[in-house]
């Protein structure tokens, strides 16, 4: 946080609402993306990706070619420099944005509000907010996203979305943001929100839960968010049939994932976005399949409010990360999988 309230005291931002932002690479089409918070360490470790020809290209190339237009990277709090559990701090975070801008591509930041991972199973609370009582978290919270979104502008990139918080289902900077805690959930996120309009006023704002074939799940969270007065623009889902009880082929759920993004977008009036989604590396033609269909169940939101669909990691190979959801092989190369994107 210090380093956030530096920057804004040297330029000049702090207490003042931007009349107008310029969301980079801006595009109408349907969002096709990736998000690809490893890329880093990868390539600082001396991972090397290759086209589909066998040549070694640079992996926003690769992406690019195969369709993707968006990119989406998380943001940790004060990270340790961990191959797999580190980085992603606000100026590697910056640094990735501008170098997906170079290559035209649209920018999503997922700030998780941690100085690691957060998703349903931890929402732990950056160390350094530990011991701060409810109203200096607040403005905790506040300050760090005001100083992320403030250094992207410095960089030129104005993300054309940013989550507040990261799979969400039980809230977030625990135990205050917890679900249990709804109306000070409400509060942490409404600050979250706050910063990154007073930066960038055309930014989308994205409150995100998992099991996007789920429901009652999002009903649930969404009418409490409505009861206590949560901002945001866009419904964001994720979707990993992986990941499901028995680990049972997408096509099992994949109608309750449409019936979802039906369902919430009419409900709360919202545009709606797989903001992830994956499946097995190994079973690269069923993993296009799901996407393809996931693609058109998307698609398939009336008025226009589905956005679009991102792949969390398809680069990040098992081989480098021991993760068995990605879209890359043992060669290097990417599956068959993300073809799909390509449709």
């Amino acid at each position: 946080m210090r380093i956030s309230l530096l920057l804004l005291a040297i330029l000049g931002l702090s207490g003042c609402t931007a009349k107008k932002s310029v969301i980079t690479n801006k595009s109408s089409a349907f969002v096709k993306g990736a998000d690809i918070g490893w890329l880093p360490q990868m390539e600082a470790t001396g991972y090397k990706f290759y086209n589909d020809g066998g040549k070694e290209e640079d992996c926003f190339k690769i992406l690019k070619d195969h369709g993707i237009n968006t990119i989406r990277l998380r943001a940790w709090v004060n990270p340790s420099d961990d191959k797999i559990n580190g980085h992603c701090s606000t100026e590697e975070t910056v640094a990735m944005a501008l170098r997906a801008k170079k290559w035209g591509m649209r920018v999503m930041i997922d700030l998780h509000y941690s100085d690691s991972w957060a998703d349903p199973s931890k929402q732990k609370k950056p160390q350094a907010w530990e011991e701060h009582d409810f109203p200096t978290l607040m403005t905790d919270v506040y300050d760090y996203t005001l100083g992320v979104m403030t250094a992207l502008k410095t960089a030129g990139v104005y993300p054309e979305w940013v989550q507040v918080g990261n799979e969400t289902a039980e809230g977030m900077i625990y135990p205050e943001g917890h679900t249990k805690n709804w109306g000070t959930l409400a509060q942490l996120i409404n600050k979250g929100y706050d910063a990154i309009k007073t930066v960038s006023p055309e930014t989308k704002v994205i409150l995100h839960v998992d099991q996007g074939n789920n429901n009652q799940r999002f009903r649930t969270w969404f009418d409490n968010a409505t009861t206590h007065g949560a901002k945001y623009d866009v419904i964001g889902l994720s979707y990993y049939p992986y990941w499901l009880d028995g680990k049972p082929d997408y096509k099992l759920s994949i109608n309750d994932l449409g019936n979802n993004l039906n369902d919430i977008a009419k409900r709360y009036n919202k545009e709606v976005m797989i903001v992830e989604v994956g499946n097995e590396d190994t079973k690269s033609d069923n993993t296009y399949d799901m996407l393809l269909a996931v693609i058109q169940k998307v698609k398939e939101v009336p008025e226009n409010k589905g956005l679009g669909v991102l792949y969390w990691e398809p680069e990040g190979a098992r081989s480098w990360s021991h993760y068995d959801l990605s879209a890359w092989g043992e060669n290097g190369k990417p599956t068959k999988a993300l073809d799909a994107f390509m449709k």
